[in-house]
This record gives structure tokens, sequence and C-alpha cells, in this order.
């Protein structure tokens, strides 16, 4: 019986230039299968480019990304969603002229009711899938808070909640690995403290993450390892005390005197 292997993602030497200027150039990552990985840089290092480059909503000039244990680099996004890999974004997105359960239901994977004939010859087990999936939104919903929301539309939920709405609505995938592009960016104090919480339980119930994240508390309180990119190239690597320490860092991110 083969084990799992231990390095749920690997990346090996993504790269992307736009033109002349290059975002991304030989970056590599490990991400632990259970662990919170954090990514981290100043502005315009390529974090976002490298998670787009991940997930393949940018097409990479070279290099190869390995996810619980085989290659992805040539899936197109969707299919690499299907095999357990999310992300959020920086600004949420979200449908704003649907209701709050919409958007859950509408991230609901192999619904039935999409394909024509069962329409016609599955009709009792359709109805009885929307129970299961609306009951699986809703305990969702409850569990980021926002069950009292669920019928309202989700243009009308503030920075912070569209933001635990684009990860409860990742949840509906049952993934193995959530990629959060800065969650905390824009979120008041109290409810940054929440978006902890619910990261530290989901994990703890077997879910990998990996977090884009300039506010270093919630890196510090969460990460097991932080990864540094500055002008689209690793820099180093560690737990998060030594990157909080590390001269190389702090040269990155205020520059050299």
């Amino acid at each position: 019986m083969s084990s799992l292997p231990t390095i749920l993602l690997q990346a090996r030497h993504l790269s992307k230039s736009f033109g002349g200027i290059r975002a991304v150039e030989d970056v590599l990552i490990d991400i632990p299968r259970g662990s919170i990985t954090g990514l981290i840089g100043p502005n315009g290092a390529g974090k976002t480019t490298f998670f787009n480059l991940l997930v393949k909503f940018l097409p990479p000039d070279r290099g190869s990304v390995l996810f619980d244990g085989r290659p992805v680099h040539h899936l197109p996004p969707h299919g690499i969603a299907r095999l357990g890999m999310m992300r959020t974004f920086q600004v949420p997105r979200v449908l704003s002229r649907l209701s709050v359960l919409e958007n859950m239901l509408l991230a609901a994977p192999n619904q039935r009711g999409e394909q024509f004939w069962a329409v016609w010859f599955w009709g009792r087990g359709i109805r009885q899938q929307e129970r299961e999936m609306t009951d699986k939104a809703m305990t969702l919903l409850e569990s980021v808070g926002l069950e009292r929301m669920a019928t309202e539309y989700a243009g009308a939920l503030s920075g912070g909640q569209r933001k635990l709405l684009e990860m409860a609505r990742g949840l509906m995938n049952d993934p193995k690995l959530m990629m959060l592009d800065e969650p905390a960016a824009g979120v008041n104090p109290a409810l940054i403290e929440q978006i902890c919480g619910y990261i530290g339980e989901w994990n703890r119930r077997g879910i990998t993450f990996l977090i884009i994240e300039h506010n270093m508390d919630v890196i510090m309180s969460l990460c097991d390892r932080v990864w540094v990119l500055a002008e689209g190239r690793n820099l180093v690597d560690g737990t998060p005390a030594e990157i909080q320490s590390h001269p190389q860092v702090i040269e990155a991110y205020l520059g050299s005197e």
C-alpha cells in the first residue's frame, strides 16, 4: 500500500516575463502536507504572479508544478481545482447580485442538475443532491458566522465578510490545499483574529494552506514555515522567527542604508 507524498505541492524553476520584465524567475517552493506555509515579500516581489502560475491562471514560461504526487502545470485551472487546489483573491470575487447561499451553491462540484439528460431521468436524485449541497453550504456559512446573511445579496457584505464567503465557497470543493491571497488585507483587527481562528481550525481538520500576507502578526501566529520572494526570486525560507530577524529579509523590506 503506497503512502501519500509528504510534500503536497512542489514547484520548480517557475518563471514568467511580461515583455522585458521578469516578474517571476526560477522560483521554487515546497508545501508539506498538513502545514500552514507563508509567502511574503515586498510589493512587486511577484507573489500574486507566482500564485497565478501555480493554478495556471497564467502559463509559465518554464518550470513545473507537482501537486499530490502528479504534474499539474499542463492542466487548465478548472482541472487543477478539481484535484483539490483552490485559491482566493486579494480582492474577493463574489457575485454581488446573487445571494450569499447562491454564491456557495455555484461552487459545488459535480452537480447532476447541470447535465441535460439527468434533469429528465434523475429528478429525484438531483433534488436529493441539491438538499445535501444546501445543507453543506449552510453548515460552512455557519462556521464563518454568515448563516444569518444566507439570503442577502453578496454585494451587501463588508470586505472582510466577502473574504470569509470566498474561503467558505472554496471549502465546498473539499480542497486539499487552500491558497489565500492576503486574507487580512483591509480587514478590521477583530475580524482578522476570527479569520486566523478559522484557518487554524480548518488546518486541524486536514486542509493545507499557502498564504500570501503582509501582516507579520498573522504570519507569526499561523505559519509553520515562511518563504520570501524579492524581485521575483527566492530570497530565503525558514521558520517565522528565523525570517523575522533575517538580515536579507530586513534589507528587502526596508532597503539598505
